[in-house]
């Protein structure tokens, strides 16, 4: 499982996902979905994540399968900011699609 911090045309997220790779096109088919298609993701340490969000973690984990899915953790950007330093995001990985423009 991954997590990560995305940066949103309308503000952070905190997601969490069985993919491997934000890239994976079924992930960003998911995103798009959810009205996401240009996004700056920062991969987040899964053991931060969970001391961050306590028993929500748990709460949301608990329904994430193994099999490719999705969830979002923290919808309230300003939270999602605040949690986590900046010296903790791991390499940005940007998106953009070619639908945008």
């Amino acid at each position: 499982m991954k997590a990560a911090l995305i940066f949103t045309g309308s503000g952070p997220i905190v997601i969490l996902t069985s993919y491997n790779s934000f890239g994976d096109v079924k992930l960003l088919a998911k995103l798009y979905a959810k009205g996401i298609d240009k996004f700056i993701a920062y991969d987040l340490p899964l053991d931060l994540v969970e001391q961050r969000y306590g028993n929500h973690y748990q709460v949301v984990t608990h329904d994430l399968s193994e099999t490719d899915d999705l969830r979002v953790l923290d919808f309230n950007g300003e939270r999602a900011f605040r949690l986590f330093h900046l010296n903790e995001l791991g390499e940005p990985f940007k998106y953009e699609s070619r639908n945008v423009g």
